[in-house]
Formats: C-alpha cells, sequence, structure tokens
C-alpha cells in the first residue's frame, strides 16, 4: 500500500475515490462544502432525502459523478460538529476503510484532515489515517490462498499549503506505526508449528539487517544456562523447539545515553504445561508471543522514524508444553537473579521466562525497563478487552505510558501493586511461588514480576486482552505498538 500527500485544488484533483466527512444537521466539511457546489448540490439533496443522516461511522458510496476526474465519493459521517473525539475519528476512519475495502477501487483519496477533531491537529490526524486504513485492509495470507484480494493499492491524503508540514510528518510516522503493527500481527498470526522460537529468532535477525543502527544478538540455551537462567529454562524443558533469547539494540541516540529497554514475552506456544489449559480455544495460545512481536514491529518502526533514542528489545522466546522432562507443580528452580521460584502451576510460565529476562537487562544500564505480555486471563477479567491493563514502580513513567496510549488512542488502565499482595506469592519451600492463588492475578502476576524490577524504573504491559481478537473476526491486533511508539516518539521529542 502506498500513502502519499496530495497538494492539488479539488478542481483539479484526479481520483477513483473521494472521501468527504459531514457532520450531523446537513452541517459539511470544507471539502465537502466545495464538492457538493462542484456537483451542483448532489451531496446536500442526498443529506436532504435522508441517505445518510451523518452520523459517527456512517457511510454513503454515490457513484457516477458528473466530473469524471472524481469517479467516486465516500461521504463519512462524523457526528455533532465541535464533539468529534479522537475515538469517533478513528472510528469514522474505520468505517471509512471498510467501504472503500469494498467498494474496488484502485486508488483513494482522503479530504478529512478538514474534519475539527478535540485535542487533535492535522499531524495526528494524518497518522490516524494512514494507521486506520492500512489496518483495515490487513491480510492474512501466509498460509491460506487469497482468492479476493483488496484492489486498493494507494491512498493519498489532501493536503492545502497551511496542513501540508504537518500532514507530511503525521504520514511518516502513520507509516512507520502502521508497519510496525503489521510485522506484529504477521508473526502472531502464523501458527506455533511455523513461528517457532527459532523463526522468531531468524525474523529478528532479517530485521537487524535492514537497518544500519539495528543490531541482533541471539542467545541459545547453553548461553542461558551458563548465565544461570534456571527459571527461564525450566519453561522450555517439555518442548523440542529450543528456547531463544533474542537480544535487538537500536543505537540512535548519544553513545552514552542510557537505553530504554523493552521486553517481550514470547512464547510460540503455549499448552500449559503439566498443568494443560482446556482444550476449547487452545489454538489461540499461538498468540502468547505477542509481546514479542510486538517489541520487534516497535523497533522496527523505531528504525523507520530513525529516533535520536537507544532502544534495547529482549523478547524471551519458547514452547510451554507437556512432557514427561517439563516442569512439575511443586519443582523449584533458581532464577538469575539467584531467587529460588517454586512451580504451583506450570501455566503461570510466563512470568517465569520475562524474570530472567528481567535481571538480564541489568547489564544495558536501562534508563527505564517496559514489558509488555499475554501475562493473565485474569487481566481480561477485571479490564475486558478495552484497555490493556499498566502495573509499575514509578509515577512518572507510567503517567507517560498512560498519556501516550490516550494520544495514539491504544489505551491503559493502570493496576496496583502493593505490598499487601506480596504476602499471596509467599512459599513454604522457596523464596516466592510463580502463582498468588485465585484473587488478584493479574496483580499478583505483575507483583511477581516487581521483585525482579526493584533496582531500575520499570513498567509491565498485561496485553491479554488486547493483543488479539477472538471469534469470528479472529486475529492479531498489533497492539501495543501505537502506544510504545508513542512513548517513543514523545521521548525523542523530549
Amino acid at each position: 500500500m502506498d500513502y502519499s500527500i496530495e497538494s492539488a485544488p479539488l478542481d483539479k484533483l484526479q481520483s477513483d475515490c473521494l472521501l468527504l466527512g459531514i457532520y450531523e444537521n446537513q452541517q459539511l466539511s470544507p471539502a465537502a462544502a466545495a464538492m457538493d457546489a462542484a456537483q451542483g448540490g448532489l451531496i446536500g439533496k442526498l443529506i436532504a432525502r435522508g441517505d445518510i443522516k451523518g452520523k459517527n461511522a456512517e457511510t454513503l458510496l454515490v457513484n457516477n459523478l458528473a466530473d469524471a476526474n472524481i469517479a467516486r465519493i465516500v461521504l463519512v459521517g462524523f457526528g455533532e460538529r465541535g464533539k468529534v473525539s479522537r475515538k469517533q475519528y478513528r472510528k469514522a476512519l474505520a468505517a471509512a476503510a471498510k467501504t472503500v475495502k469494498d467498494s474496488k477501487v484502485q486508488n483513494a483519496c482522503s479530504a478529512l484532515l478538514d474534519i475539527d477533531v478535540d485535542a487533535a491537529d492535522n499531524q495526528w490526524q494524518a497518522r490516524q489515517i494512514v494507521e486506520v486504513f492500512n489496518d483495515g485492509l490487513y491480510q492474512y495470507s501466509a498460509t491460506k490462498k487469497i482468492d479476493d484480494k483488496i484492489p486498493l493499492q494507494q491512498l493519498s491524503i489532501l493536503a492545502n499549503d497551511s496542513q501540508k508540514a504537518a500532514a507530511t510528518t503525521g504520514l511518516q510516522q502513520g507509516v512507520a506505526i502502521a508497519l510496525g503493527v503489521e510485522l506484529t500481527k504477521q508473526l502472531a498470526d502464523l501458527p506455533g508449528n511455523i513461528c517457532t522460537p527459532t523463526y522468531l529468532a531468524e525474523q529478528a535477525l532479517a530485521l537487524a539487517g535492514q537497518h544500519e543502527l539495528l543490531s541482533c544478538e541471539i542467545l541459545e540455551e547453553s548461553d542461558m544456562e551458563a548465565l544461570g537462567m534456571g527459571s527461564f529454562l525450566s519453561v522450555t524443558r517439555g518442548s523440542r523447539q529450543p528456547a531463544k533469547l533474542i537480544c535487538l539494540e537500536y543505537r540512535g541516540g548519544d553513545k552514552n545515553a542510557k537505553p530504554i529497554v523493552l521486553v517481550g514475552k514470547g512464547l510460540t506456544f503455549d499448552a500449559g504445561g503439566i498443568s494443560l489449559k482446556p482444550g476449547q480455544g487452545m489454538d489461540e495460545m499461538k498468540y502468547d508471543m505477542c509481546g514479542g512481536a510486538s517489541v520487534l514491529g516497535i523497533i522496527r518502526a523505531a528504525s523507520l522514524l530513525n529516533l535520536k533514542l537507544n532502544i534495547v528489545g529482549l523478547v524471551p522466546s519458547s514452547e510451554n508444553l507437556p512432557d514427561g522432562a517439563a516442569n512439575k507443580p511443586g519443582d523449584i528452580w533458581t532464577s538469575m537473579s539467584g531467587k529460588t521460584i517454586e512451580i504451583l502451576n506450570t501455566d503461570a510460565e510466563g512470568r517465569l521466562i520475562l524474570c530472567d529476562t528481567l535481571t538480564y537487562a541489568k547489564k544495558y544500564n536501562p534508563d527505564v525497563i517496559i514489558d509488555m505480555a499475554t501475562l493473565t486471563g485474569a487481566c481480561i477479567v477485571a479490564l475486558g478487552r478495552v484497555p490493556s491493563g499498566l502495573f509499575g514502580n514509578d509515577d512518572k513513567l507510567c503517567n507517560e505510558l498512560i498519556g501516550a496510549g490516550e494520544t495514539a488512542c491504544d489505551l491503559l488502565w493502570r493496576m496496583p501493586i502493593w505490598e499487601e499482595y506480596q504476602e499471596q506469592l509467599k512459599s513454604n519451600f522457596a523464596d516466592l511461588a510463580n502463582i498468588g492463588g485465585p484473587d488478584g492475578g493479574s496483580i499478583t502476576a505483575a507483583v511477581f514480576l516487581s521483585k525482579f524490577a526493584e533496582e531500575y524504573r520499570w513498567a509491565h504491559i498485561d496485553i491479554a486482552g488486547t493483543a488479539w481478537r477472538t471469534g469470528a473476526n479472529k486475529g492479531a491486533t498489533g497492539r501495543p505498538v501505537p502506544l510504545l511508539v508513542q512513548y517513543l516518539l514523545n521521548r525523542a521529542q523530549a
């Protein structure tokens, strides 16, 4: 998909399809008003007879215009003028993308920068146009033949002289984020027999080969054993696939600047181990590596944006399967930190690979560490599938992430990690247990990780409810790539 800025006046524009915004109460955006005048009041007539009311996310495809330069228009409703929120803008864009996708056009032009959006500028709007359209046009094709391929190949954003500079920056950011999300979704949607830890490591090496500021090192099981990563290695004992610790380094900042370290859980398939998961829906446990896939997507976006930051991406990757050598409930392992861990449930394995990775991350002398993981079903119970759960030991870092999420419309909700919850992780036989019982499961998981992140500013994002969609529209979402790239953009601008 190609994206560009279009500066031609409306009467000189050539396009298969032009997207125009309208509001409720028969109000037109400036571009829609100009097109209405050029078409002899056509848009006003369509509104007057009730074909479209301008409600948010309402669309109407209009064919056979009198002006041959523009073959079709799509009217897009944004709701009440002066009250269009960022969420409503994105919702309307998603509806527009679906209408264009279904209309079989090969190129389209969006004249939607002139919509009044609360707390947003043309840079943000241009970025959302790219992000939302790219997301809406995504098709998984790695293992499935696509007979009905989407014909749309080009999307331009109409910008006048006063909008052009901001729109160009927004488009560049949008393309980078969209490509990061796309990589994340492509990796996450692959089945576990293809996307193994070795495959994920190969994709990281390939990514590093595309950018001169990016390098990649893969730690093998022998390397992890030498480092004392007993917790991590205990998880992979039941698998025939060797575990990998993927280490990506992006050096875009000052040589002496401390890096931002991103850690992503990379369980390429999680059957639960000896504590076997129920069979129904277990196929979706291929998505247990969405945190790791997101790290690769974020690094890809940061590299494309040439951000003036130092960023480290760490992806502990393995499988969690039942086997004669697999972890057993009651087993005790020594983590890289020296803390011993009693395994009360082998399905609480994500924290076991993350805790050793958090300890390993100290070697980079990080400014902050942010981990992201499809960690607990309890987070879905607590928050549903709208926000991701946020936990952290630093208020400033958590507030920055929440703000970035609001800008990116990739929302977070902060949860507590109070010391009272530590009581649930006490063990009679080890320094701590890997689960804390049925109460507050997402919190006790985060508290467990916090014990390995006490020496630095740290945040944990539980994406169990937001990393993929279930049901008829099953598929990866690419979250929290937009959120974390916005955080990095904010850091680079600061």
